[in-house]
């Protein structure tokens, strides 16, 4: 199993690219950051600075939407980091909850990151795209053998069959065990029916991890606290779907769904931070379920099962108060535990 490392891109810089480094150091494989052009500073620029000092991570956007950049100008912002520091960045892609929304706009439909996923992944491996409008377009500098990987977030049923079909990878937002199995089965069984090589399709999980140093009443409560942010970034996506598809229609899972009926509203100065107001709907048992919280045995113990349900990397969001030391338990023993690649 890979590990990565989730971060917002909050400043300063400088802090961003030192717990990337220390990420490196403790065995990480990849560098993650939001991507939200209001919220946070814009992160590929600190790519190039976090590349320039580690020897090996992959960097990229958790994620990146096709609407707030061209597609040919994030293509190139990819290709031209690959050109400088070797094929080491990642496109994670999805619909722009949070950016598009702050800059009041709607979310991006699957036919436009389907389109986007197309341009990026041709351009940054140096072929022609097709922009539209009889735009043919090729970068004419890219060396032989670059790339790169389009990662795909979804979660909803529509989202999760494209995502088998076109992309590289897929990622998914929470580490709820019975919907890691049932929506990477969607995912591989989509790519299976396209054609396509259901393992060439790579799984992240991506939440919450918080290393308590045991499991009492009160370390689970405060690591509950740190981490439940997370259970309220995901209801604005589940909102979304019920909006969509309806609470008991069968085409999004009731345990994804139950959740968010107490849910009032949300404050995106608040996004993926804790104690954000607008996440006290979030029960405790969604936390857990969501979430990596406890002693370093239960990580280890989580993160064996998600494995065993085909994940391929685990990355970490680290929006707490315990960062550096959970990279530090990550290194020091989760990983080692895991046996990462």
């Amino acid at each position: 199993m890979d590990f990565g490392l989730v971060l917002q891109t909050d400043p300063p810089a400088a802090r961003v690219v030192s717990l990337m480094q220390r990420a490196e150091r403790n065995g990480f494989s990849h560098g993650w950051t939001f991507d939200s052009a209001v919220l946070w500073q814009e992160p590929f620029v600190i790519y190039s600075q976090i590349l320039a000092g580690t020897q090996s991570l992959t960097v990229g956007p958790m994620v990146t939407n096709p609407g707030t950049r061209t597609w040919e100008v994030t293509a190139s912002a990819f290709a031209t980091l690959n050109d400088m520091f070797g094929n080491r960045t990642i496109c994670g892609i999805g619909r722009g909850d949070s950016a598009m929304r702050v800059a009041g706009r709607k979310p991006n439909t699957l036919a436009r990151i389907s389109e986007a996923m197309k341009v990026i992944r041709a351009l940054g491996r140096g072929e022609e795209a097709d922009l539209g409008g009889g735009a043919v377009v090729k970068f004419p500098w890219i060396r032989p053998g670059a790339q790169v990987p389009v990662w795909m977030a979804a979660y909803g049923p529509k989202a999760l069959k494209m995502t088998g079909e076109e992309a590289d990878g897929f990622i998914l937002q929470l580490a709820d065990l019975y919907l890691t199995e049932y929506m990477v089965k969607t995912v591989k069984d989509a790519a299976a029916a396209a054609g396509r090589d259901p393992d060439a399709v790579r799984i992240c999980v991506a939440a919450p991890a918080y290393v308590t140093a045991d499991d009492s009443p009160e370390a689970l409560a405060h690591a509950r606290e740190q981490c439940r942010w997370f259970g309220g970034m995901v209801g604005n996506h589940v909102a979304d779907l019920v909006a969509r598809y309806g609470e008991h229609t069968g085409a999004v899972p009731g345990e994804l769904t139950d959740y968010i009926k107490s849910r009032a509203g949300y404050d995106y100065s608040h996004h993926g931070r804790s104690g954000n107001p607008d996440t006290q709907f979030v029960p405790d048992e969604i936390v857990d379920r969501f979430c990596v919280i406890g002693p370093v045995e239960r990580h280890v113990e989580k993160l064996n099962a998600l494995r065993a349900l085909g994940v391929d990397q685990f990355a970490l969001y680290a929006m707490h108060d315990a960062r550096e030391a959970v990279i530090d338990a990550y290194g020091e023993q989760v990983i080692p535990a895991l046996g990462a690649r």
